[in-house]
């Protein structure tokens, strides 16, 4: 069964140099990390009902548990789990979620 995380970005103080860095060096550090069969990222403020805004929101899927265990687990999943001290301060929400079809 495919799994997804979800990975809310709390609004930083500095939205340009998050945008920047989550661009050019996180997203590359992502797309090393194996087992990833689809990413996608927003851009600009996500509302959150009853909460406060988040700044971005980025999904990754992968094939089963086993494959997200293997990949964070992994060199590259290290690295990217490492990077976001560089850019999200303001703090992550991570959310896994078990896909199944409506």
């Amino acid at each position: 069964m495919p799994v997804d995380i979800v990975v809310l970005y709390a609004t930083p103080a500095d939205p340009d140099a998050f945008d920047r860095h989550f661009r050019e060096l996180h997203v590359p550090l992502v797309r090393t990390i194996p087992g990833v069969i689809a990413f996608e990222a927003s851009h600009g403020p996500i509302a959150v009902e009853g909460g406060p805004p988040c700044h971005q929101m980025a999904r990754l899927r992968f094939a089963s548990h086993d494959d997200l265990a293997a990949a964070l687990d992994s060199p590259a999943g290290h690295a990217a789990r490492a990077d976001l001290a560089h850019f999200a301060q303001a703090g992550v929400t991570l959310i896994t979620v078990d896909v199944v079809a409506a």
